[in-house]
């Protein structure tokens, strides 16, 4: 079964994170490139000091410990997300409620 997701992962082009069992250490923002019968391709970037490697690594499949996708960032700061102003109106949120009195199941 890992075999079969690590395949969709390469097909998709993903950056993922690997977990090496053998070594004990992730690969971070790596992307499959091929795999080829138990080898698994990966290309991935480290950041030492004031250079950046690019490294291409065959790994094992039985070596794989574990593979995390990131699914989605949000940014902390307090920005104001922007907003298209021709968004048709069958999308829009509507503003909240505030009179009780225009709620049907209030008594």
């Amino acid at each position: 079964m890992l075999h079969r997701k690590i395949y969709q992962l390469c097909c998709d082009g993903r950056e993922v994170s690997i977990y090496l069992r053998d070594q004990q250490r992730w690969i971070e923002r790596a992307q499959i490139l091929d795999i080829e019968g138990d080898l698994v391709i990966l290309r991935y970037e480290m950041e030492e000091d004031d250079e950046i490697s690019s490294w291409e690594e065959i790994i094992r499949l039985d070596s794989i410990g574990s593979v995390a996708q990131r699914l989605a960032t949000v940014s902390r700061s307090n920005v104001e997300l922007s907003i298209a102003d021709d968004c048709p109106e069958s999308e829009q949120l509507s503003e909240p409620l505030s009179d009780s009195s225009s709620d049907p199941n209030a008594d």
